[in-house]
Protein backbone atom coordinates (compact mmCIF):
# COMPACT_ATOMS: atom_id res chain seq x y z
CA UNK A 1 0.00 0.00 0.00
CA UNK A 2 1.46 3.28 -0.97
CA UNK A 3 0.83 5.92 1.31
CA UNK A 4 1.28 9.74 0.45
CA UNK A 5 2.46 11.93 3.44
CA UNK A 6 1.23 15.69 3.45
CA UNK A 7 3.04 18.37 5.79
CA UNK A 8 3.99 21.27 6.73
CA UNK A 9 7.57 21.31 5.04
CA UNK A 10 8.90 24.44 7.14
CA UNK A 11 7.76 22.83 10.79
CA UNK A 12 6.95 19.07 10.55
CA UNK A 13 9.50 17.56 8.14
CA UNK A 14 10.99 16.16 11.31
CA UNK A 15 7.80 14.11 11.87
CA UNK A 16 8.13 13.13 8.41
CA UNK A 17 12.05 11.87 8.70
CA UNK A 18 11.01 9.50 12.16
CA UNK A 19 8.02 8.22 10.01
CA UNK A 20 11.05 7.22 7.04
CA UNK A 21 13.41 6.27 9.83
CA UNK A 22 10.90 4.28 11.15
CA UNK A 23 10.49 2.33 8.14
CA UNK A 24 14.02 2.56 6.89
CA UNK A 25 15.18 0.24 10.71
CA UNK A 26 15.11 -3.29 10.28
CA UNK A 27 14.23 -4.00 13.57
CA UNK A 28 11.19 -1.69 13.77
CA UNK A 29 7.95 -3.31 12.70
CA UNK A 30 6.90 -0.40 10.48
CA UNK A 31 6.80 0.01 6.73
CA UNK A 32 6.23 3.29 4.64
CA UNK A 33 5.97 3.03 1.10
CA UNK A 34 6.06 6.52 -0.01
CA UNK A 35 4.72 8.11 -2.42
CA UNK A 36 7.33 10.57 -2.61
CA UNK A 37 9.59 8.05 -3.51
CA UNK A 38 7.47 7.41 -6.68
CA UNK A 39 9.47 9.92 -8.64
CA UNK A 40 11.55 13.05 -8.50
CA UNK A 41 10.81 16.81 -8.73
CA UNK A 42 13.64 18.38 -11.01
CA UNK A 43 14.63 22.06 -10.36
CA UNK A 44 11.68 22.69 -12.48
CA UNK A 45 9.85 22.28 -9.37
CA UNK A 46 9.53 26.25 -8.66
CA UNK A 47 5.99 26.76 -10.45
CA UNK A 48 2.96 25.92 -8.08
CA UNK A 49 1.88 24.45 -11.08
CA UNK A 50 4.79 21.74 -12.21
CA UNK A 51 4.82 21.55 -8.29
CA UNK A 52 0.79 20.35 -8.25
CA UNK A 53 0.82 17.90 -11.02
CA UNK A 54 3.68 16.10 -9.73
CA UNK A 55 2.38 15.63 -6.44
CA UNK A 56 -1.27 14.83 -7.73
CA UNK A 57 0.70 12.20 -9.59
CA UNK A 58 1.97 10.84 -6.72
CA UNK A 59 -2.06 10.78 -4.69
CA UNK A 60 -3.00 8.89 -7.81
CA UNK A 61 -1.24 6.09 -7.41
CA UNK A 62 -1.48 6.05 -3.54
CA UNK A 63 -4.30 3.86 -1.67
CA UNK A 64 -4.10 6.26 1.72
CA UNK A 65 -3.06 9.74 2.76
CA UNK A 66 -1.56 10.66 5.98
CA UNK A 67 -1.72 14.10 6.92
CA UNK A 68 0.63 15.07 9.79
CA UNK A 69 -1.02 18.08 11.25
CA UNK A 70 0.81 20.43 13.34
CA UNK A 71 0.71 24.23 14.82
CA UNK A 72 0.19 26.30 11.44
CA UNK A 73 -1.28 23.40 8.87
CA UNK A 74 -4.66 25.07 9.07
CA UNK A 75 -3.34 27.99 7.57
CA UNK A 76 -1.51 26.27 4.86
CA UNK A 77 -4.16 26.82 2.00
CA UNK A 78 -1.13 26.60 -1.17
CA UNK A 79 -0.28 22.95 -0.64
CA UNK A 80 -1.70 21.08 2.24
CA UNK A 81 -5.22 22.52 1.98
CA UNK A 82 -5.14 21.66 -1.78
CA UNK A 83 -3.50 18.02 -0.66
CA UNK A 84 -6.11 17.17 1.75
CA UNK A 85 -8.88 18.43 -0.99
CA UNK A 86 -7.62 16.41 -3.60
CA UNK A 87 -7.63 13.19 -1.68
CA UNK A 88 -10.96 13.60 -1.06
CA UNK A 89 -11.87 14.17 -4.59
CA UNK A 90 -9.86 11.00 -5.43
CA UNK A 91 -11.94 9.03 -2.46
CA UNK A 92 -8.69 7.80 -0.65
CA UNK A 93 -9.00 7.54 3.03
CA UNK A 94 -7.54 9.95 5.07
CA UNK A 95 -5.17 9.71 8.45
CA UNK A 96 -5.09 12.76 10.12
CA UNK A 97 -1.98 12.33 12.23
CA UNK A 98 -1.64 15.07 15.71
CA UNK A 99 1.36 16.00 16.51
CA UNK A 100 1.39 18.12 19.66
CA UNK A 101 0.12 14.73 21.51
CA UNK A 102 -3.90 15.62 22.10
CA UNK A 103 -6.50 13.64 21.41
CA UNK A 104 -8.83 15.76 18.76
CA UNK A 105 -10.16 16.27 15.29
CA UNK A 106 -7.48 17.93 13.23
CA UNK A 107 -8.98 17.81 10.09
CA UNK A 108 -12.51 18.78 9.62
CA UNK A 109 -15.38 18.33 7.69
CA UNK A 110 -14.30 15.50 6.05
CA UNK A 111 -14.46 11.47 7.19
CA UNK A 112 -11.10 10.91 8.62
CA UNK A 113 -9.52 8.91 11.16
CA UNK A 114 -7.71 10.94 14.00
CA UNK A 115 -4.85 9.66 15.82
CA UNK A 116 -1.73 10.69 17.81
CA UNK A 117 1.32 10.82 16.51
CA UNK A 118 3.08 7.54 18.14
CA UNK A 119 4.60 4.85 15.72
CA UNK A 120 1.69 2.23 17.29
CA UNK A 121 -1.29 4.78 16.45
CA UNK A 122 0.50 5.47 12.67
CA UNK A 123 0.96 1.69 11.90
CA UNK A 124 -2.50 0.50 13.39
CA UNK A 125 -4.20 3.59 11.44
CA UNK A 126 -2.33 2.62 7.69
CA UNK A 127 -3.40 -1.19 8.29
CA UNK A 128 -6.98 -0.91 9.83
CA UNK A 129 -8.43 2.44 8.01
CA UNK A 130 -8.29 2.28 4.34
CA UNK A 131 -10.26 -1.11 4.26
CA UNK A 132 -12.60 0.35 7.07
CA UNK A 133 -12.79 3.60 5.19
CA UNK A 134 -13.85 1.90 1.87
CA UNK A 135 -16.13 -0.42 3.82
CA UNK A 136 -18.04 2.51 4.70
CA UNK A 137 -21.78 3.83 2.34
CA UNK A 138 -21.37 7.30 1.06
CA UNK A 139 -23.56 8.33 3.77
CA UNK A 140 -21.15 7.13 6.21
CA UNK A 141 -18.53 9.39 4.84
CA UNK A 142 -19.12 12.30 6.82
CA UNK A 143 -17.65 13.67 10.09
CA UNK A 144 -14.26 12.64 11.71
CA UNK A 145 -13.44 9.01 13.45
CA UNK A 146 -11.36 8.17 15.90
CA UNK A 147 -10.44 4.93 17.71
CA UNK A 148 -11.90 3.83 20.82
CA UNK A 149 -10.47 5.51 23.64
CA UNK A 150 -8.92 2.54 25.18
CA UNK A 151 -7.05 2.02 22.02
CA UNK A 152 -5.71 5.92 22.14
CA UNK A 153 -4.56 6.19 25.68
CA UNK A 154 -2.83 2.95 25.34
CA UNK A 155 -1.04 4.60 22.28
CA UNK A 156 -0.61 8.13 24.01
CA UNK A 157 1.23 6.12 27.37
CA UNK A 158 3.82 4.40 24.94
CA UNK A 159 6.97 5.98 25.06
CA UNK A 160 8.25 5.66 21.48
Amino acid sequence: MTTYVAFDGDKDVWAYRFMRGWSANKRIDFELLDAHDLDNMTAKARGEAYVKSKLRERMNRSTAVVVLVGESTKFLHKYVRWEIELAIELGLPLIAVNLNKIRGLDVRDTCAVHIPFKLAAIKHALDDWPTRYRGLAPAERKGSWSYPEKLTSSWLADKD
